[in-house]
């Protein structure tokens, strides 16, 4: 079965067919009766779509998360197009089961593979005491970690919430720390980059992750700080890290949530997990700011919709101008020893030019 049109590609007065993911599905009323408001959504985008009365009346329940074939013509509305639903057939479970599903998952701005790349090979540098090594290419050696950190999101709805997502936040997260690490030599960096690590990977196991990704009964009942846990134990007991190294790194990944109102089993009681908890709602915040500016996409649109989660409207400012190219980058990454990197400072060369606003 083809994919059909993607969102991105609908245009009013645009007649199309494609199928679709159902993000979210309410009924509404109008003059001639009951319509539907869906939320479609595949890998390039979500638009609105109404059906409206006689055809909304063929459908007692719409639910999210179905894949759907909808035929029908773009409109404009208020500024977006909005597609009006003419024809519209629930894909069944062997057809959804063998349908090509990555044609429908969010996508996010970043190559997985690539980040994969950058995230094993900065480990492969930074990880130096034996022990520490054993535990951390222990864990990312496994193919089903490995195949989870490429899909998942970091979460279900507010910052990194695609495919990749966990990957591009725990490689942000981590970077950062290394940041950290060179600005405040006292902090034991080898312990803050295994917690930048490690802090989400519970989400692999919280979350379902594909078409849905909701939470799952282990995720509502434990949480990823407790599965977390779960998850490295074994991977602890086989890598001789000494036991107060250990208990340093199950503080990390308790704490990192900062507060017990946002999460946290416990509060940051090492300068390492202040560190890290300040340096995870960072890259949080960030990739919640870029993706709430990516939605403002009228010419002279400066502010986003009131934001719940941060209690705020935010506001897009104006970007410094841009200096010639030949000058934009003199700066050299350097590693923990000082000595310039060239390695480093090619993958992040090649993760910014994936970025459209570069």
């Amino acid at each position: 079965m083809e994919k059909g049109y993607y969102v991105r590609d609908i245009a009013p007065g645009q007649e199309v067919v494609g199928i679709f993911v159902v993000s979210q599905a309410s009924q509404g009323s109008a003059r001639n009766g009951l319509y539907w408001r869906l939320e479609l959504q595949d890998a390039s985008g979500c638009m609105e779509a109404k059906i409206w009365h006689p055809l909304s009346a063929e459908f007692g329940d719409i639910p999210p998360g179905a894949l759907v074939e909808a035929a029908g013509r773009g409109e404009s509305w208020r500024g977006q197009t909005q597609l009006n639903v003419t024809r519209l057939r629930l894909l069944d479970a062997e057809e959804s089961a063998a349908f090509d599903q990555t044609t429908l998952l969010p996508q996010g701005p970043y190559d997985p593979q690539t980040m994969w790349e950058e995230l094993t090979a900065l480990a492969e540098r930074e990880f130096r005491h034996a022990p520490w090594r054993a535990l951390v290419f222990s864990v990312l050696g496994k193919a089903d970690v490995r195949a989870a950190f490429l899909l998942w999101p970091a979460a279900k709805s507010v910052h990194h919430a695609y495919t990749g997502g966990l990957l591009e936040h725990t490689l942000g997260v981590f970077n950062l720390c290394r940041r950290l690490a060179d600005l405040y030599p006292h902090l034991d960096r080898q312990t803050l980059l295994a917690g930048a690590l490690f802090h989400d990977i519970g989400k692999t196991e919280e979350f379902s992750g594909g078409i849905a990704n909701d939470y799952t009964t282990s995720g509502r009942l434990l949480g990823h700080l407790e599965l977390g846990l779960e998850m490295l134990a074994p991977h602890l007991a086989a890598s001789g890290l000494e036991e107060y190294l250990q208990r340093h790194l199950k503080h990390l990944i308790l704490s990192h949530h900062g507060e017990p109102d946002f999460g946290a089993a416990r509060l940051p009681q090492t300068a390492e997990a202040f560190a890290l908890h300040y340096a995870d709602n960072l890259d949080a915040k960030m990739a919640q700011c870029r993706g709430l500016f990516d939605q403002l996409t009228e010419d002279g649109q400066e502010w986003t919709s009131w934001q719940p989660t941060l209690g705020r409207h935010l506001y897009r400012s104006p970007r410094t101008p841009e200096e010639p190219a030949a000058s934009a980058d003199k700066s050299v990454e350097t590693g923990a020893d000082g000595d310039p990197s060239a390695d480093e400072a090619a993958m992040q060369k090649k993760r910014r030019e994936q970025l459209s606003f570069f």
